[in-house]
């Protein structure tokens, strides 16, 4: 399940405003001290999609990597979207070597 709060969506229906209407893929994103973490990025729909629509835009996201991080929250604060899901860093942010997050 992808859950888009009402601030989220109110962002994402400015970025579109005057433009094309495409997905948006909620992917992983392995990049970083932190380890894993979910990222969004414009995209085209796969056969291997889930898809979810709110304000008649489609998130979509790979099944096999939904079911690892399900549900997805996507918020937005301040400045900027935060992703949460059950996909976790691992102990101690050991991603850097340093034992601790960057």
């Amino acid at each position: 399940m992808i859950n888009v709060t009402q601030p989220a969506q109110e962002q994402v229906r400015i970025y579109f405003e005057g433009k094309d209407i495409v997905p948006i893929r909620i992917f992983l994103n392995g990049a970083g001290c932190g380890g894993p973490s979910l990222a969004m990025a414009l995209d085209e729909k796969k056969e291997t999609d889930a898809v979810f629509t709110f304000d008649g835009v489609e998130y979509i996201m790979e099944k096999e990597l939904l079911e690892k991080a399900s549900p997805v929250d996507i918020d937005f604060e301040g400045m900027g979207f935060r992703i949460e899901s059950s996909i976790k860093p691992p102990e101690g942010c050991k991603g850097c070597g340093s034992g601790s997050c960057c």
